[in-house]
């Protein structure tokens, strides 16, 4: 199974983009078959991601109410 281990979000000259890294681990014993798998992806400003990019920009609000003291 693959099991998430780590989300950094950022804006680039494409667009919202997401990147991540998982572990691939055996379900039936837990080992760790492969870890820090890296990928990414751009979250295009289409009907079909309103949710996910509402969700972004909502955590971009909360983290700069807290920079704001």
């Amino acid at each position: 199974m693959n099991v998430l281990t780590s989300i950094t979000m950022h804006t680039t000259s494409e667009g919202q983009r997401l990147s991540y890294t998982y572990s691939r681990v055996d379900e039936a014993t837990g080992a760790i078959l492969q870890d820090n798998i890296r990928e990414s992806m751009i979250v295009m400003d289409i009907p079909a991601n309103a949710e996910a990019l509402a969700h972004m920009q909502a955590l971009r609000a909360f983290v700069g109410k807290r920079l704001a003291g």
